[in-house]
Order: structure tokens, then sequence, then C-alpha cells
């Protein structure tokens, strides 16, 4: 359990980049009630200044899912204490998909259960190769509650998702790379530079185009693809034709004409 005096989740802002760092490694960054309130808490205060916002686990893995302790405790008080647990963790995860900048996950070590859920529910996730992901709920006799059986079918096909949750077979970050799960798989010792070189490229962006492109995407994603075309013209025609992207057009005619 997290002791009052020490934070599970840390926020900075680091110029355009928002850094959120799950920070319980003593438990491998596993989630608690207060990690997934305060998770949903940096992502929302992050989002109102940053370009671009990551999450990262300290310790070296990115987070093995569920707190058991916390769970044991919790349970002792029926589905109605279990609630808050799964809720918060649940709108820290679909808050990412609302926000208006990119958020990236950076993954290594281990990503299980909850962990590999909020990888699945981030928009970008860069990982380690040799990085152990899995929805391992079926392991231990469980269910997914962090939207794993909901987003993962969504991104890999019925095929993939079924059988992965069911096995709970675990997957490298190279695997999850060739899924597409994830953008960018890096070799261990690239990572950190892959990763920065990344960030750097988003952070220098123009944020409010990035926010239009990601809110297309995720719009676009519900609607048939006509409606979604119609969509990005009606999007288009207002940036291109507001004063915010004149700096935009004008580099890129001079970078034409060099």
């Amino acid at each position: 359990m997290t002791t009052p005096d020490k934070a599970p989740v840390s926020a900075t802002l680091d110029g355009a980049v928002g850094r959120i760092v799950l920070d319980r490694p003593e438990a491998m960054n596993a989630i608690t009630v207060e990690l997934g309130r305060q998770l949903e808490q940096a992502l929302r205060d992050l989002a109102s200044t940053a370009t671009v916002i990551v999450i990262r686990g300290a310790g070296g893995n990115f987070s093995v899912g569920g707190d058991f302790h916390e769970l044991e405790r919790l349970r002792a008080g029926g589905p109605a204490a279990l609630r808050p647990l799964f809720e918060n963790f649940g709108r820290a995860c679909a808050a990412i998909a609302e926000l208006p900048v990119p958020v990236v996950a950076v993954v290594e070590g281990y990503a299980m259960a909850g962990g590999f859920e909020l990888m699945q529910a981030s928009d970008i996730a860069l990982v380690r190769a040799d990085a152990k992901l899995a929805d391992n709920h079926a392991n231990f006799g469980q269910v997914p509650g962090g939207g794993s059986s909901q987003r993962l079918p969504r991104l890999v096909g019925r095929q993939r998702a079924l059988g992965h949750i069911l096995s709970g077979e675990r997957l490298s970050g190279a695997q999850a790379a060739e899924w597409g799960l994830a953008y960018r798989s890096f070799a261990p010792e690239d990572f950190e530079q892959g990763v920065a070189a990344f960030t750097e490229r988003l952070a220098g962006k123009d944020r409010t185009a990035l926010g239009k492109i990601k809110k297309l995407v995720y719009d676009g994603l519900r609607l048939p693809l006509a409606d979604g075309l119609d969509l990005e013209l009606a999007t288009v025609v207002v940036h291109v034709g507001g004063a915010s992207a004149g700096a935009g057009i004008a580099t890129f005619t001079q970078s034409k004409g060099a």
C-alpha cells in the first residue's frame, strides 16, 4: 500500500514535455486506488500546458498491474469496496483519448495486466525490445478490469486478442511492435536515446495541430469512412484558414524553395 508521505505518481513539466512517473518501484508500480486517481489528475493537469505527455514507471518497470495487497484488503468489503480501484484506473485510461495532446507510454521491464492496459490506452507506445508484456489475468483466474477485453481486440483483432488474453502468454516489446501494439521497439542500448529523440520531435510540433490530428483519428474511428473524411475536410479548411496556421505554411513554402 502507498504510504501517506510518498505520492504514487509524480508529475513535472519539462519545457513542452509533461512527464508522469508511476512511482512505486518497491511494488513494481502496482496500481492502487490512489495511483489511479493521481494518474488521471496528473494527465489532466499537464494537458493544459504540455505539448506531449510521457508516462513511465520508476525502477525499470512500467507496471505489473493491480496491487494484490490492496486487492485483498478491498475484497473484504465486497464489490462496492472494489469499484474505486477499477473506476479510478479506468477513468485515467479513458482520459487519455480525451486530452488535446498526445500521450506516449514508455515501456520497459514488466507491463502486466493493468500496466499492459495502460499501454493500450496510450496514444503511442515506445517499448524496449526485451520488455515483458501480457494481459495475464487468466493466469490467476481473473478477468481484465482496465479495458483489455475491449481495447485489445480493436487494436490487434479478435483472434490475437482472445488468443493472448485467454492464454496469458507473454509478449516481448519487439513482438508488441510487430502486432501494432507499439509504434516502435528499441534495442536496450538504444532505448533511452530513441525515446528522447521521439519525444523531442513531438514536443517541437505545433500543439494545436497535434490536438486536432489526434481528435480526428479518435472521432473518425467511431464513424463510417465517408463521415470521417467529411470531418477531416471541415477541420482542415478551418485550420488552414486560421491565423495560427500561417507560420507553418510559410515554413513549408520556404522548405520547398530551398
